[in-house]
């Protein structure tokens, strides 16, 4: 684990806080948007991206995080937002609202309304609690484990906010445990520095979680992310219901999702294959907690070399799924990403036993949806394949979509059935 500094205190920026609007007592500082930069701010986006704002002596003066007033030309108030001027999106607005006070009670606002949705939703304490703008804390991912919390801040606004953001959590949670994974990449683009804390409780080792009835094991220090991908658990489900009887291979198999909720479903031996042996042995516990280690498999391997193989030792399966790593991780990447895509379905395809099906997954959100089914399609095609799309799905619904923002609807996954 690396181990950093506690959180940065907090205090300071939330006293300032105390009237957003600036409509008395102390006020924020004005970061002034140029000429129809706060058009899609009218129309419910969330964002003000760097060239959107006059970048003048005031707001170069605003600390990474600190929060502001926008405001138009004529000095008109459009929302209170947190201000960072160095990465591309420059502004991520938390209220509208005149004179809302962004302090523990705004955020534990947020948390109430964000939990109750997932225990109407899911009901057991296995969930995504909180998907940034989706939810209202722009930047804050936080997924629970029971009485346990993993949670990631990737912008400099809910860094300098952390105690506050915890105390928030005592108050309508209160967890028994508490994981900073603060290790993302994208916090460098925020110009923050990455750790991993434990600031509540202790960790002893995986933690049990429950999905779809199934039991599985999360590493909340030093798995994937939070440990754990709650955002397939639908589209977990419905694989499992073309499972039965069927020869499996999982792909990206990570702890075991996939893999062990079809082998739950009568699937007739299940092959999970992923490059971590530190996930795949969580899916092997997983496989033994739920009484079919016996029909699983695991095996260490790069998956497109392992693809490659299989294809040409003549080896079929009645299902196979592919639910990779984002290829796409910046706009850059885009073209090459989607070669990837492709390439991937072309393997996967030919894997297919006649009448079986295929699952592909992408959770890059640069490729939309239209983009990756294309290369889904093509890649059939390189396959000499044909077939129908019997599902399109995104992620499960305690990863909500902000209306105005595309970029939260980052998961796709295609479910076909291979002529």
């Amino acid at each position: 684990m690396n181990n950093s500094a506690p959180p940065q205190d907090s205090s300071q920026a939330v006293a300032s806080t105390a009237t957003p609007s600036g409509e008395s007592g102390a006020r924020l500082p004005s970061v002034t948007l140029k000429t129809h930069g706060s058009k899609r701010l009218r129309r419910g986006h969330p964002w003000v991206y760097s060239n959107e704002v006059e970048m003048n002596a005031a707001a170069k003066a605003v600390p990474p995080g600190g929060l502001v007033a926008l405001r138009d030309a004529d000095g008109s108030y459009q929302g209170t937002a947190f201000f960072n001027r160095h990465p591309l999106i420059a502004a991520r607005l938390l209220t509208q609202k005149r004179g809302e006070t962004i302090d523990r009670d705004f955020i534990a606002a947020r948390l109430t309304r964000a939990l109750a949705i997932r225990e109407r939703l899911i009901g057991k304490p296995y969930y995504r609690l909180v998907h940034a703008e989706a939810d209202g804390l722009p930047g804050l991912i936080i997924d629970r484990f029971g009485d346990a919390l993993a949670i990631q801040v990737n912008t400099a606004g809910i860094d300098r906010l952390t105690d506050v953001l915890i105390d928030a959590l005592e108050q309508v949670v209160a967890p028994a445990t508490i994981v900073l994974r603060n290790d993302g990449a994208v916090r460098a683009l925020e110009q923050l520095p990455e750790s991993v804390q434990v600031v509540k409780g202790k960790i002893d080792g995986p933690l049990e979680l429950e999905e779809n009835g199934a039991r599985f094991f999360a590493d909340l220090q030093g798995g994937q992310k939070t440990g754990w991908f709650y955002d397939q658990r639908d589209n977990r489900r419905w694989a499992a219901s073309l499972a039965k009887d069927a020869r499996v291979l999982d792909c990206y198999s990570f702890a075991g999702g996939f893999a062990v909720t079809c082998a739950l479903a009568g699937a007739k031996s299940v092959t999970a294959v992923d490059r971590s042996q530190a996930a795949l042995d969580l899916g092997a516990m997983a496989a033994q907690a739920n009484g079919v280690n016996d029909r699983c498999r695991f095996v260490k391997a790069e998956i497109f070399q392992d693809l490659q193989r299989r294809a040409a030792g003549g080896e079929r399966y009645e299902l196979v799924i592919v639910d990779p790593p984002a290829f796409v991780k910046s706009k850059k990447d885009l073209a090459q990403g989607l070669k990837g895509y492709r390439k991937m379905t072309r393997l996967a395809a030919t894997l297919v036993a006649k009448g079986g099906y295929l699952v592909a997954a992408s959770c890059s959100h640069h490729a939309d949806v239209d983009s990756f089914a294309g290369q889904v399609r093509r890649g059939l095609q390189d396959a000499g394949r044909s077939g129908r799309i019997l599902r399109t799905a995104g992620a499960a619904a305690d990863h909500p979509v902000h209306p105005a923002l595309p970029e939260s609807a980052y998961l796709k996954a295609q479910f076909l059935a291979l002529d």
